[in-house]
């Protein structure tokens, strides 16, 4: 086994670093050191430099283990510190320092490393890596970046793929070749006059250059050269596990859009979008709101690329990057001062990212080296740092839009003028973007924002983050949205992911009544006095957080696949113990219902439910996944009874999608065996809810998703707006079945909860409560009106409502039937 020690200057590029190179060995099987910084201030703040005591102790750590260690290192500095470890450190085991770029060639030799490459072949990796950037750039590759060929002198079997995926073969990619082709030699080559590279080098796959739409050529030596092939034809097919589906914008009225389309170029203008239109994307923050819509000013020019600064100038014009970039660091810092929480933690990243050493290094090294303008350096640097991480996907590819702020904001530095950013309005607005740097979306705070529209971004990018901490509903992913009229009067649900244009009067009022947000004091109840607990749904500890600072009496549903949307493997058990212990701790004492992933459908987890699916909203998803990976529920099932234990909020565990008696029986014994005390099960199915009485005789409690509960009941989905009407929970049918479940819960004295989106309506809330409903969860905004409604009603109206709403025959006559009853004040 190789070792690698990776040298930074900042213990954050370092820990970002190796967190991007693990991504590429999902296996493990590879040993990484990161000796990065040079200690910490008093106040704890890293100082930036290098230990050469660190990083002999890191050799020294993988000696033990490891036939040979390779060192890699940021900054030019930081090679005297390695040199000089050389001297210092106690072990002789063999020790290379690879003349490699940091982040690139960490990522290589993580990968070759994994693969069990010898010494001198992770070295080369490391070295070659650089080729697979100048590729990506558009430069020559070095001489040295040619893949020499040698095989066993066997017939070649060959076979030709097409690349699917959006992002072409990037990184994640490349290790999925790389692992698949174990066994076997394998090549790859660009069709039809492409270059050609060995499937076992991450690197030389890279400057493949292959994107979707191109045609590969796989040809493999060895005994088990067929089976390298029939996986590497999998792997293709399937897209890596990033889909398959091209970007299209529809001409309709209706605009799909998703997180992996908007990952990749995005047209500078989109096609006007019509007025009833209803564009699509990815609910990221919940609530609706409704306003005229203001677009995000355009980011700076693209600074002249003709420019050549003479020799005798670039000096100073170096410096100029030097001392923007303190200034931008110093600007950040002052609006982390004023923020919180996640807020907080994000800005003060962008603060770090403006002062990042290997960012300024290399856009001060085109300066002198090309004679670049010290802002057209900082663009190209920027660019190819935006291309990398788009190019890893998932979390790293949502960052992007931080590397553009920190970029515009030090070019607006250098060049002393003012940054476009944010719109002045004193009106209420939607802002609608390609997509929101943090610090824009952090200064939406107390503004005349109502509501974030974006493009591109996903639900854990920086946008999304802040957008709920500070109760923005807001939609990403929805393609198209830069296309719409200024004029344009749009209504965001950050629940159902839908942005409409220029609604119906009717919508804009009912929308506007749902955005104002009443006070909630913390207590539920009837006139009466009756108590009805009203809790709070929430995706993760930022919304755990909102959620008790608005009053919510506890958690009624925690959605913890949000913890873990656009990973592409299964987190550890301790990863998933800190996501959970964040939401347990903001309710200590209190009740906190969680949910086991609900993965499938409309949020599909690619190390849970990554194959297609013609129906996947009738297919293996929620409890179901189970079938396939018993172990990913008996993980989650482990870790939440550990976050149980070392929190004190009152934990208890229910399954989503149970349709039957014995699934049901299934999970309950799991969940006990893992030391969870209450188990419950989501009612979602017309089966489940049919079963009730039988099925309280195994669980302690259920809640009903009245959202799929609705949609498997209409047979109508949920996520197309033009079955909208039929998606109701007004609708009898659906009273009806939430009744049977509330009768049964009454006779086994054991609780029924609602945690769809019927919970957060205030006209709904008492008839759901006279249905036999003992506790409501809703998004922490709905609280207060939820709770103002059932204080103008007694226990015995709230029934009346619901029989008379049980007993009608339309939707509109459920509404108009329980409104009467409660309105009037006496029951039927």
């Amino acid at each position: 086994m190789i070792g690698i020690v990776a040298v930074s200057h900042s213990a954050r590029l370092g820990e970002a670093a190796l967190e991007l190179a693990l991504q590429m060995v999902q296996g493990g099987g590879v040993r990484v050191q990161v000796a990065a910084g040079a200690g910490t201030e008093p106040d704890g703040t890293p100082i930036l430099g290098t230990d050469a005591v660190a990083v002999a102790a890191a050799i020294d750590d993988l000696a033990a283990d490891c036939d040979g260690v390779l060192v890699l290192m940021d900054l030019g500095s930081a090679v005297l510190s390695a040199e000089l470890a050389l001297e210092l450190r106690m072990s002789d085991v063999p020790v290379r320092l690879a003349p490699a770029p940091f982040v690139e060639g960490l990522l290589a030799a993580v990968v070759s490393a994994a693969a069990g490459g010898t010494l001198d072949a992770v070295g080369a990796e490391a070295a070659a890596a650089l080729g697979a950037k100048t590729g990506q750039l558009g430069a020559e590759p070095a001489a040295a970046d040619v893949d020499p060929v040698s095989h066993d002198g066997t017939e070649a079997h060959s076979r030709r793929v097409l690349v699917r995926n959006p992002l072409g073969i990037h990184a994640r990619p490349a290790a999925l070749i790389a692992e698949a082709s174990a066994g076997a030699e394998v090549r790859l080559r660009r069709l039809p006059d492409g270059p050609e590279a060995s499937a076992a080098s991450l690197s030389r796959l890279l400057v493949l250059g292959a994107r979707q739409g191109d045609e590969i050529e796989l040809s493999a030596h060895g005994a088990d050269a067929d089976a390298a092939l029939d996986r590497l034809a999998a792997l293709f097919d399937d897209g890596f596990g990033e889909g398959t589906a091209a970007v299209e914008v529809p001409v309709g009225a209706v605009v799909e859009g998703s997180v992996a389309d908007a990952a990749d170029d995005v047209p500078a203008a989109s096609a006007p979008i019509p007025s009833g239109a209803v564009l699509r994307g990815r609910g990221v923050s919940p609530g609706r709101a409704v306003a005229p819509v203001r677009h995000l000013a355009p980011a700076l020019p693209e600074p002249d690329p003709t420019e050549v600064i003479p020799t005798a100038e670039r000096a100073a014009e170096a410096s100029a990057i030097e001392w923007a970039s303190v200034a931008v660091a110093d600007q950040l810092r002052s609006r982390t001062v004023q923020a919180t929480g996640e807020t907080r933690a994000i800005l003060d990243a962008s603060r770090l990212l403006a002062s990042d050493p290997e960012l300024v290094s290399e856009a001060t090294a085109l300066v002198r080296s090309k004679g670049r303008s010290a802002a057209r350096a900082v663009w190209e640097t920027a660019g190819a740092h935006e291309r990398g991480l788009t190019a890893l996907g998932g979390r790293m590819a949502e960052r992007a839009a931080d590397i553009r702020d920190v970029r515009d904001r030090i070019i607006a530095e250098i060049l002393q003028v003012d940054l476009p950013g944010l719109p002045e309005s004193d009106e209420p607005f939607v802002l609608v973007a390609t997509d929101l740097a943090p610090a824009d979306t952090a200064a939406l705070e107390g503004g005349a924002c109502v509501a974030l529209v974006t493009e591109q971004g996903g639900p854990t990018s920086h946008t999304a983050i802040i957008a709920r901490s500070l109760g923005l509903p807001a939609v990403v992913g929805a393609i198209g949205a830069s296309g719409i009229d200024d004029a344009a009067m749009l209504l965001v649900d950050g629940d159902r992911g839908t942005v409409e244009v220029d609604p119906p009067e009717s919508r804009i009022a009912e929308a506007r009544a749902d955005a104002v947000v009443v006070p909630f004091d913390g207590v539920g109840e009837l006139a009466d006095g009756h108590r009805v607990p009203l809790l709070a749904n929430v995706g993760g500890a930022a919304d755990a957080e909102t959620a008790a600072a608005a009053g919510a009496e506890g958690v009624g549903l925690f959605r913890t696949e949000f913890c873990f949307l656009d990973r592409v493997d299964a987190p550890t058990v301790d990863e998933q113990v800190a996501a959970y212990r964040g939401v347990l701790a903001a309710f200590a004492g209190r009740k906190v219902v969680v949910r086991t992933l609900d993965a499938g459908s409309d949020k599909p987890l690619p190390f849970a439910n990554s194959d297609a699916e013609d129906n996947p909203a009738l297919g293996v998803r929620g409890l179901r996944i189970a079938r396939r990976s018993p172990q990913l529920l008996d993980d989650q099932l482990r870790a939440l009874a550990l976050a149980a234990a070392a929190e004190s909020a009152q934990v208890e565990v229910m399954a989503p999608m149970v349709a039957t008696v014995e699934e049901a029986g299934d999970f309950a014994a799991r969940a006990h065996a893992a030391g969870i005390d209450r188990v419950g099960i989501m009612i979602e199915t017309p089966s489940a809810a049919l079963l009730a009485a039988e099925l309280f005789e195994i669980v302690d409690f259920v809640s009903l998703g009245t959202n799929d509960l609705a949609q498997y009941t209409l047979a109508a989905d949920r996520l197309l707006s033009e079955l909208g009407d039929l998606n109701d929970p007004w609708q009898p049918a659906v009273l009806r079945l939430i009744g049977m479940v509330g009768e049964a819960g009454r006779a086994a004295r054991k609780p029924v909860g609602v945690c769809g989106e019927a919970g957060g309506d205030p006209a709904l809330a008492p008839v759901l409560v006279g249905l036999g409903v003992t506790t409501v969860s809703m998004t922490s905004r709905s609280l207060g009106r939820v709770a103002a409604a059932l204080r103008t009603a007694s226990m015995e109206e709230c029934v009346a409502a619901a029989r008379a709403a049980c007993g009608a025959a339309t939707a509109h006559e459920a509404r108009d039937a329980a409104s009467a009853v409660l309105l009037d004040g006496h029951p039927a």
